[in-house]
């Protein structure tokens, strides 16, 4: 508990007081704003820091960097899609790409419309997605809210997604993909169905809604078989409202756009700069070079490069470029197409960084000292020529002794000086200690007809941290000098993990014999210890993930509260301006402050539309990987479709009184056991070591446990695999003999053990 000063406790406000004073703030709430309002001045301020601390233990109030609100409660701005209009013609909306899992249940906002709009004051409706100024509609209320509109972003596509079943009498009915739609079914008449045939992905609109019988629909796009896996990810862009066509003036401005030339810029056409891409990448924006300093002051030191395609010469602000741009928040990735946040034109020719033609772009020319941190760094605006276009491949195998026919040339003068830099740059790194979580990612390959060919974990490549390490410091660098310049940023955040996460892996890891440290200050170092501890084990992947888990989720804040999983005091995203509105944002900051040219940030963008900007372009993010997540899932379901009685090796990545959730090894699937069918006992769920126990048995599943499954049921649709168990548990005690357990399956056969899986031990820097 937090401790008054004894010499000044009359002056100090109440925890009730401080407790009253967040929950009726509308605005920023942090430690500064509480003191300035109670006067809390000087040692006092220590005992407020601990008071905060105390209120957030007690589950009272929420922190987020350094702002503080009642817990549960929505923050003052949220992006929202206003869904209807309840009895008295209200509208309702609720928030954007909601986190249940971060921020808890999903509360009503109430929008209550003005009586009569002012002049220029936006005017909302159902169907549109907007930004609002919210408050509690009453005070301890922290599902009911008013709303005030801001700003309208989109209107949303009244349009429903189905599976087209045709009628033998002309017409059909569509069945909705979407598991939330509020229709379960809807009716399309003859006549209403167009091109859509049996078993159709359709897109349709709701032509009428009566009181009685099925809603009416209407196709108006037939989006391809779903006997094709290259209509799955049409789904998600559709079911997400993921714009996919870019506006014939956007188009028309793309066309338009010329080369940008010479004049205002560095000519560094001359300096080696190479890029480093995936071997499918179409579009290369950034550029490395690294050569050892001769400065005598900085013996063992580098000067390491980093060029950036100049997407603001081309998009500029409130173009249809721009407007499309924002909306779109980022390019969005899936196994058989991507849907770019910019027009082929700029994003694929303009803005590409090809090898051996001119190309306008931003770098930062950082000083690394024999230490490997950053001494110093300047940002120029130049013309740049790239000397070689190469995979992560074939740099890391032209490093390792087999050059090509492209890398071979550049080896001595290039790459090599590059490792060298990221050798020296990797002390600096390895002391900050970032979060380092070893989670393979799945990468599907498709077949040129749509279906999946295969599914694998590629491996990590010195190469690809090569990269990464140096794209990290021109972020750190962007940020610093715009802080330094005074200049408002769209900064990205990370916040520390809230401490019912913390208490949730404490649990997880107490199942295991491992104790989370209670004391100390919460860094990334703490997790490091951790998955060290696990490493090569048969938990090692479950605890990563667990791990991943309790973290927070990243965002674009104008405030900077520091990104805990780097480590970083502060960040910017700079080095992807082609597929990233917020790198675009930064680019422009940095020309307005360095006055490097005319089409930087307007002088007259205000703090407020950047809260705005970095609200919107979150949501957007959260869309894109909801998106490219359903996606991989209903790939992995369609390639898992017709091996239905497989067995397959797996570990329990979830445990829930429903059931227990199964991760397979060979393609990183998830699939679910129901409780029912777990075997011949009843089986109680034990939260705290995340566990199902046979009552009359004793036997034992738990989380990380691995286990043999066989597929009973796929579908590709929704995504979803379910899985029977065939591996016995674990016993804490002797069977009681034959008596049938409530709950017990009788004639069930016995199940085999699962055989032990050895766990390859993967080495990482």
């Amino acid at each position: 508990m937090a401790k008054r000063s004894k010499t000044s406790t009359a002056t100090l406000p109440s925890r009730e007081d401080v407790v009253a004073f967040i929950t009726s703030s509308s605005g920023k709430v942090g430690k500064r704003e509480i003191a300035r309002a109670f006067n809390v001045q000087g040692s006092d301020r220590i005992w407020l820091k601990q008071l905060l601390k105390d209120l957030e233990i007690e589950g009272i109030v929420d922190r987020r960097g350094k702002t503080v609100h009642k817990a549960g409660q929505l923050p003052p701005v949220v992006l929202a899609d206003i869904k209807r209009r309840d009895r008295d013609g209200e509208l309702i909306a609720e928030p954007t790409e909601w986190d249940e899992e971060e921020y808890g249940p999903i509360p009503t906002i109430i929008i209550i419309p003005s009586r009569k709009p002012r002049p220029g004051m936006p005017v909302a409706g159902v169907g549109d997605r907007a930004l609002l100024r919210v408050d509690p509609l009453k005070q301890g209320d922290v599902h009911r809210y008013v709303g005030r509109v801001t700003k309208i972003l989109a209107k949303q596509r009244a349009q429903v997604l189905g599976i087209f079943q045709a009628l033998p009498e002309g017409g059909g009915r569509l069945v909705p993909v979407d598991k939330k739609s509020r229709e379960k079914e809807l009716l399309v008449r003859p006549g209403d169905e167009g091109e859509a045939r049996d078993g159709d992905l359709v897109a349709t609109s709701i032509v009428k809604h009566g009181r009685f019988g099925l809603p009416h629909a209407k196709v108006k796009e037939r989006l391809g078989s779903l006997k094709s896996e290259k209509a799955v990810s049409l789904i998600a862009i559709h079911t997400h409202n993921i714009p996919s066509d870019f506006p014939a003036a956007a188009l028309a401005e793309a066309e338009r756009a010329e080369h940008a030339t010479l004049a205002g810029r560095e000519d560094w056409r001359d300096v080696p700069l190479v890029t480093i891409d995936p071997p499918d990448a179409k579009d290369h924006d950034d550029a490395v070079h690294a050569v050892r300093d001769e400065d005598e002051d900085n013996k063992g030191g580098f000067i390491v490069t980093v060029a950036i395609a100049d997407v603001s010469a081309y998009v500029r602000p409130g173009s249809a470029l721009d407007r499309d741009a924002q909306e779109r928040g980022n390019s969005v990735y899936f196994p058989d197409r991507v849907v770019p946040m910019l027009p082929e034109r700029i994003s694929n020719d303009l803005c590409s960084l090809r090898p051996h033609q001119p190309r306008p772009a931003l770098a930062v020319r950082m000083v690394i000292g024999p230490d490997g941190r950053k001494k110093n760094h300047s940002f120029h605006r130049v013309m740049m020529r790239s000397a070689a276009k190469l995979s992560y491949q074939q740099a890391q195998d032209a490093i390792d002794g087999r050059p090509d026919e492209t890398a071979g040339p550049i080896l001595d003068s290039i790459l090599k000086p590059l490792w060298a830099a990221y050798e020296t740059v990797k002390k600096a790194r390895d002391i900050r200690e970032p979060l380092f979580l070893d989670l393979p990612e799945r990468k599907i390959v498709l077949k040129p007809d749509g279906t999946v060919d295969r599914i694998f974990v590629p491996e990590r490549l010195e190469a690809h941290r090569l990269i990464e390490e140096f794209m990290i410091l021109a972020n750190v660098a962007a940020a610093e000098t715009l802080e330094k310049a005074k200049s408002d940023l769209i900064y990205r955040v990370h916040d520390e993990p809230s401490l019912e996460k913390m208490r949730a892996l404490s649990e997880v890891l107490a199942s295991i014999a491992l104790k989370l440290p209670t004391t100390g200050a919460l860094k990334p170092e703490l997790f490091n210890r951790i998955l060290r501890t696990v490493e090569g084990s048969e938990h090692q992947l479950f605890i990563n993930e667990v791990v991943l888990r309790s973290q927070s989720q990243a965002e674009y804040s104008a405030e900077n509260y520091g990104h805990f999983g780097l480590n970083l005091r502060r960040y910017a995203h700079f080095t992807s301006p082609i597929r990233r509105y917020a790198d675009l944002i930064v680019h422009r900051a940095l020309i307005r402050a360095l006055k490097l040219g005319k089409d930087g940030l307007p002088a007259d963008t205000t703090r407020a539309e950047l809260i705005e900007i970095s609200a919107r372009i979150s949501a957007a993010e959260r869309r894109a990987m909801a998106a490219e997540r359903e996606t991989i899932d209903r790939l992995i379901a369609h390639f898992l479709a017709d091996r239905i009685g497989a067995i397959f090796e797996g570990q329990i990545s979830g445990v829930t009184k429903a059931g227990l959730f199964i991760k397979l090894k060979e393609t990183g699937a998830d699939g679910f056991v129901p409780a029912g069918t777990i075997g011949a006992d009843y089986y109680r769920y034990d939260e705290k070591t995340h566990s199902m126990r046979g009552e009359r048995t004793g036997e034992t599943y738990r989380l990380g446990d691995r286990v043999q499954v066989k597929l009973v049921e796929a579908a590709p649709v929704a995504g979803a695999l379910r899985f029977e168990l065939l591996s016995e548990g674990r016993f804490s005690r002797k069977p009681q003999g034959a008596k049938k357990a409530r709950g017990a399956k009788a004639g069930k056969p016995s199940r085999r053990a699962a055989p032990k899986v050895k766990v390859k031990r993967r080495s990482r820097a």
